[in-house]
């Protein structure tokens, strides 16, 4: 017999919730704010609308299912299952987050705050999320849409995912140094500012600013094309780096090949720099599409 659906519902801080957290008290928040030309009532405005959409949620879940809620920053260390259907109520980044960690789960975006977030993952307002949680039936008939992520994998096992991009480099404003390969053979030996590779959801973000400041040609691809877009930044010429191999698109029948040539780079997806997976002088990594997608639903 199947278990009956959890709700786990996903967000993160208020920026309201991290002032008192750092400040101690409302008032002390309001002179830090005030200090720098701001006022804390708009601060707190935000909080409200958080809060609504959070009970807004909440008290539409049906009455039988099991519930659990989750901070952003807990994610690493909360079991998901395979019955969970996600709501997250708050960013766009929200989403990408939790990503990494699904398998296929379906995930409703809720957006408290439509006049700030740009609502591409978090479609639904609370109210009209209210409205699909109460006539939910049947979770497997939820409308999802399949959105393609990118998976970077070392030569000893460690993998990361990302919903957005990935992105290989040095750890600080140093140069990377790496030998680049191509499904089809073509090689090049590079330094540069870091590698990117970029799923069609992350195409309207870091790819898409690079993409439009070099002028590039390479068509991006849209949120639910299997195909990745890969950048590299800033490649350097010299008698022993090119420039030739700079970007393109990957199929889903093709990775990007990196062998690290400096004494350590970082891959880190989704621009949380924390999470990230270390590559050392002579290892391999493969980039390419991620066998999970996400199920958004829309």
């Amino acid at each position: 017999m199947s278990l009956t659906p959890r709700a786990v519902v996903v967000h993160r801080p208020t920026e309201y919730d991290e002032l008192i957290a750092r400040h101690g008290t409302r008032g002390q928040a309001a002179f830090f704010l005030s200090s720098r030309g701001r006022e804390i009532e708009e601060v707190e405005s935000r909080h409200a609308r958080q809060l609504a959409a959070m009970t807004a949620v909440t008290s539409s879940l049906p009455v039988d299912w099991r519930r659990g809620i989750v901070e952003r920053a807990d994610l690493p260390r909360f079991l998901f299952s395979p019955e969970d259907v996600i709501i997250v109520v708050g960013q766009d980044g929200v989403v990408a987050n939790v990503a990494k960690y699904l398998h296929g789960q379906p995930v409703i975006g809720v957006n408290p705050d439509p006049e700030r977030n740009p609502g591409v993952l978090v479609p639904f307002a609370p109210e009209a999320a209210s409205h699909l949680l109460q006539h939910i039936s049947d979770v497997r008939r939820l409308p999802v849409q399949a959105r393609t992520m990118v998976q970077a994998q070392l030569d000893d096992g460690q993998r990361l995912l990302a919903l957005n991009e990935v992105f290989v480099g040095p750890a600080s404003h140093q140069t990377a140094r790496y030998t680049l390969t191509l499904a089809d053979g073509r090689s090049e030996r590079q330094a540069s500012s870091g590698v990117i590779v970029s799923t069609g959801t992350g195409a309207t973000g870091w790819c898409k600013s690079i993409s439009l400041e070099r002028h590039s040609e390479v068509s991006l691809p849209n949120p639910v094309d299997d195909s990745l877009a890969w950048f590299v930044r800033e490649a350097w010429p010299s008698p022993a780096t090119g420039t030739k191999l700079t970007e393109g698109i990957l199929d889903i029948q093709n990775s990007l090949y990196l062998a690290v040539e400096s004494d350590g780079l970082v891959i880190f997806g989704d621009g949380i720099e924390s999470d990230f997976v270390f590559a050392s002088w002579g290892q391999r990594l493969q980039i390419h599409e991620a066998a999970v997608k996400l199920s958004l639903v829309h």
